[in-house]
């Protein structure tokens, strides 16, 4: 089964610009720290162009270094790596459609990748009831593995709900659209039009349905975790995620 019918474009990114500047702040913001995220995660997210930029030919570049030379750990918490994780929260609220972005993941052992959408109540009903969406996530570990997921009361962390596609090759040797087709009682996911995965309120073992509200987009991209695994010296460093744009259709 192909790609569902799009509606009409509700808004998009295409990152057009010059090379250095950040993402438009009208859409996105940086959310910042090394706290680990609630995953155990080795990266400590800055608002730094070093790790967020548009790379001027096109592209937002969301980019992993190593601390050390030129990068001090002691700056960063003690984190020895740094990325960027842009929202676009209190800015573009999404509820329901078809949610697209064109993607060139990084690949390597630790790396984790990831697309996906948080409830915008999570500040007053917290995770996981305000509900999650990973349109795409990959494991350094599997790389020509694609992962679609939510999560939410009952369904969350190792109990998400979720299905994978094997691409037949690295994702991170090009672009490839990853998108969701959210309808109030429906979720639906796509790798390059092709339909791998699909969630109901019937699939959730009696557990609520979270996904009826508004939602915010979420890019970055992390560094082991709990749910990956740590760098090693096979992991070369920097490593970028290339965004070629972000798309969002009406249902």
């Amino acid at each position: 089964m192909t790609a569902s019918r799009r509606g009409p474009l509700l808004w998009a990114d295409e990152f057009d610009g010059p090379a250095g500047a950040p993402a438009d702040p009208r859409t996105w913001q940086p959310e910042t720290g090394g706290h680990g995220w609630g995953n155990a995660e080795l990266q400590y997210y800055t608002g730094e162009p070093g790790n967020a930029a548009l790379d001027g030919a096109g592209h937002l570049a969301i980019t992993v270094r190593r601390a050390g030379r030129g990068l001090p750990a002691a700056r960063y918490d003690g984190c020895r790596y740094t990325s960027a994780r842009l929202i676009t929260k209190d800015l573009k609220p999404v509820r329901y459609g078809l949610i697209e972005a064109s993607i060139k993941i990084p690949g390597g052992r630790g790396i984790w990748p990831a697309f996906w959408l948080l409830g915008t109540d999570i500040g007053q009903v917290g995770w996981p009831a305000c509900g999650e969406i990973d349109v795409m996530e990959n494991f350094g570990t599997a790389p020509a593995q694609v992962c679609g997921t939510v999560h939410g009361p009952g369904y969350c962390g190792d109990s998400g709900i979720g299905g994978e596609l094997e691409a037949g090759a690295p994702l991170a040797g090009g672009f490839h659209a990853y998108a969701v087709h959210w309808e109030p009682d429906r979720i639906r996911w796509f790798f390059d039009g092709t339909l791998y995965h699909t969630v109901t309120p019937a699939g959730l073992g009696g557990n609520p349905w979270v996904f009826d509200h508004d939602y915010y987009l979420l890019l970055n991209v992390a560094v082991g975790g709990t749910a990956s695994v740590p760098p090693d010296s096979s992991t070369p460093f920097p490593q970028t995620m290339l965004v070629d744009y972000v798309r969002v259709y009406a249902a």
